[in-house]
């Protein structure tokens, strides 16, 4: 996160004051996903709340897309049944406000930046901002082309999380960091998400190229599945991110299996 941008927008970034926080308590912060509308709406905001009641800072809420070039199978077939059954974009604000009505955690929702565009920046923005959600992680949008956005969460106070991974020059991670908000988003390998036995090597090279960047907070995803990596990732990253692993356990054991395993990737 750029100091600079952080005071030009003169907000108080959500995302930023979760991982202070965990960062005071000395651990990284836990960052966890699950897709919108799975395996219902209701579902997701009761899996969320139990995110957060046992140890999540942050929670990313995605939208459902019908063609997710980043993501792995288990959360491919995930959003394919959420939209099967019904999902619609504007239905996330309605899971944003239920989450955000029962817990503290800052909610991020996380989208491909097609159905934001279909909606207007502008109007997609004033509704995350009245449903209190923290801003947007944009996988498939780069700074360069983001000035409708940079103008529209400035006004309405929202994060703007953008992704770096072992492939960006220098130049971007610069880029990426000064454009941000709240954190930025480390991948950790070239590929979709997934569950994996071990982290990336990458992983620590991409925080650190943002860290020297200027960056305030770097977090982590892709790949994080047990409480090791949540450890082996916090002692150089500011924030943890889990997603399949998550979503997987939403799949098999409900909103219970859900809590379980936030705790246990918590270290609680």
């Amino acid at each position: 996160m750029s100091t600079t941008t952080q005071q030009n927008a003169g907000h108080e970034s959500k995302s930023a004051r979760a991982i202070a926080a965990a960062r005071a308590e000395g651990r990284p912060a836990l960052i966890t996903y699950l897709p919108a509308g799975f395996p219902d709406a209701q579902a997701t905001i009761d899996a969320a709340v139990a995110m957060a009641e046992n140890g999540a800072d942050i929670i990313e809420v995605g939208i459902p897309y019908s063609d997710p070039v980043m993501d792995g199978q288990v959360i491919q077939a995930a959003t394919t049944q959420a939209l099967a059954n019904g999902f619609r974009v504007a239905q996330v604000f309605d899971i944003v406000k239920g989450i955000t009505d029962r817990c503290d955690a800052a909610v991020l929702v996380m989208t491909y930046w097609n159905p934001v565009l279909r909606m207007g920046v502008r109007e997609f923005s004033r509704r995350l901002a009245e449903a209190g959600g923290a801003g947007l992680i944009t996988p498939d949008l780069v700074p360069d082309e983001a000035a409708e956005w940079f103008e529209a969460s400035d006004e309405f106070g929202l994060d703007r999380v953008f992704l770096t991974a072992p492939s960006s020059t220098p130049e971007r991670v610069k880029l990426v960091v000064d454009s941000s908000r709240g954190f930025v988003y480390c991948v950790s390998i070239m590929g979709v998400t997934g569950a994996r036995t071990s982290v990336s090597e990458a992983a620590k090279g991409v925080v650190d190229a943002a860290h020297a960047a200027g960056a305030e907070n770097a977090c982590v995803g892709l790949g994080v599945s047990r409480r090791e990596h949540v450890e082996e990732i916090g002692a150089y990253a500011d924030g943890v991110i889990v997603g399949t692993a998550l979503v997987a356990a939403l799949r098999d054991g409900g909103v219970g299996a859900v809590a379980e395993l936030t705790a246990h990737l918590a270290g609680r």
